[in-house]
């Protein structure tokens, strides 16, 4: 038997219960939200181009989707096991590790963005 077919506010549903799910239970969201706030609110003070906008968001989004990736992987990880696993801790590690990244990332782009702009109000 087929299943029915979903349509596409079932699967935009989905997936904004999804990311509501992710950020009202991972507190991980609780530092990547105020750091996007902020990120944003430095690019408006400091006056960013259009294409330095654009690598802000690409940051910002990638951050998040890194963690609500992660935070997936945890809570399948949850579902499923049933005592030690070695090969579970080693997934979430990694999936762990992809967010450190990310973020280490997404601190670069601060970095060259944001570094000479306020290194000119400082100085």
């Amino acid at each position: 038997m087929n299943a029915p077919k979903r349509t596409w506010a079932g699967k935009f549903g989905d997936s904004f219960r999804g990311l509501f799910r992710a950020v009202a239970s991972e507190s991980s969201f609780a530092a990547h939200l105020p750091a996007a706030v902020l990120a944003v609110a430095a690019g408006w003070l400091l006056g960013l181009t259009p294409g330095e906008w654009c690598l802000v968001a690409l940051a910002i989004g990638a951050v998040l989707a890194a963690e609500t990736f992660n935070s997936s992987i945890e809570m399948l990880a949850k579902a499923l096991d049933r005592g030690p696993d070695e090969r579970i801790r080693d997934a979430l590690d990694m999936a762990s590790g992809a967010v450190l990244v990310t973020v280490g990332t997404a601190i670069v782009v601060g970095i060259v963005l944001f570094g000479p702009r306020l290194v000119a109000l400082v100085g």
